[in-house]
């Protein structure tokens, strides 16, 4: 039975022992998989339950909530991946003033021993915990051989002669790159939700749109795309893409706004996912609607031209 979790505290969780990984785990690219597919095998060969550690918010939002670092995934999407990766457990554990505040000690006794009875603990290359970041590799084995656990790391993943990270991955969608993007994710890039309604100016517009927030999160892309809506038919529906705060309506909270061609139904409320195929242009203001709608008319047959000649994404 899966179970998602968000409390350092309470009692324990695997009374008879898990394996545990830690990790941002933003984006679940290939670095990620590695990590999380490594402790799953040894999850399994000692029949025992494997747990994901993760935070929410990411301990850089925490610490700059001013300047948040884009955000490749909302919380959801992460904990469902990190199910469908193998997790019997996910943590996504309250990081607030308390929880930053905690000594590595601390950590591995509350979350590793107490809560999770790890045996097991593995991690990824450079991995840095407790107050201060003041916790390393090192650290993390000294606790361990107190509390009984082992804790190792893994090699880190490399790709055209540099490591995998959310980072390079943030700058491939920056740079409209989703070819790049794609391979350090090891499947295209796209953002799933629950759709929701509206102002519904597109429809009045005559661009209908299936739209879906980004929780307070910043996007780590934004603009005007080419784009494949996955949960909507039998195959990906073909459509172009808002990603932003609409300036020409005076909007504010970041919207992902989806337009499916040739598409009449009501998705309110469905849960679908939005591939981004290419990029088309920066969002920008514009003096009127019907200069808008002029644009929108560009883009979309803009996004139908790319679409038809660029083939659809294998199935991550």
């Amino acid at each position: 039975m899966k179970q998602l979790f968000r409390d350092v505290d309470g009692g324990p969780l695997c009374p008879e022992g898990s394996v545990a990984c830690i990790g941002a785990f933003d984006g679940l690219h290939l670095g990620h998989r590695a990590l999380v597919g490594h402790a799953t095998e040894r999850a399994r060969a000692l029949g025992l339950p494997l747990a994901t550690l993760s935070f929410e918010p990411l301990p850089r939002e925490f610490f700059a909530p001013d300047a948040p670092p884009p955000r490749l995934m909302l919380p959801r999407a992460r904990a469902e991946g990190l199910f469908a990766l193998g997790a019997d457990l996910v943590g996504l554990l309250r990081f607030n003033r308390a929880f930053a505040a905690m000594s590595p000690d601390g950590f591995a006794q509350r979350v590793l021993a107490r809560r999770l009875r790890a045996r097991e603990v593995w991690v990824g290359p450079g991995f840095r915990y407790g107050n201060r970041r003041a916790g390393d590799l090192g650290t993390l084995q000294a606790a361990g051989e107190r509390l009984g656990f082992s804790a190792g790391e893994i090699a880190p993943v490399m790709l055209d002669g540099g490591r995998v990270s959310s980072t390079r991955i943030r700058a491939a969608l920056v740079a409209g790159d989703f070819t790049t993007a794609a391979r350090l994710l090891g499947h295209a890039y796209a953002i799933g939700g629950r759709v929701v309604r509206g102002r519904q100016l597109g429809r009045t517009l005559g661009f209908p749109t299936a739209n879906l927030r980004f929780r307070g999160k910043v996007p780590a892309l934004q603009g005007i795309y080419a784009t494949r809506v996955h949960g909507v038919g039998d195959a990906p529906w073909p459509s172009v893409s808002s990603f932003g705060t609409r300036p020409t309506v005076d909007g504010i909270e970041p919207l992902l706004e989806a337009h499916l061609f040739d598409f009449d139904g009501d998705l309110y409320g469905r849960r679908i996912e939005v591939e981004f195929v290419a990029r088309l242009r920066d969002e920008e203001k514009y003096p009127d609607l019907p200069t808008l709608v002029a644009q929108m008319d560009r883009d979309a047959a803009q996004a139908r031209e790319i679409l038809m000649h660029t083939s659809q994404r294998a199935t991550a």
